[in-house]
């Protein structure tokens, strides 16, 4: 059996927690997450090879 996981519902996941724990850390994970998104955008699908 295999298991395949994305990166982006799991920094979804761990930034809702932390936003809901720390609510001040919201500009900082916002930040963080559009520019990793247009990181992604500009330079692939966001598909990284494991092996």
């Amino acid at each position: 059996m295999n298991i395949h996981l994305t990166i982006m519902p799991l920094l979804s996941l761990i930034a809702g927690i932390l936003i809901l724990i720390v609510p001040k850390l919201l500009n900082l994970i916002v930040a963080i997450y559009l520019i990793v998104i247009g990181l992604v955008g500009l330079f692939g699908t966001g598909r990284f090879p494991l092996h």
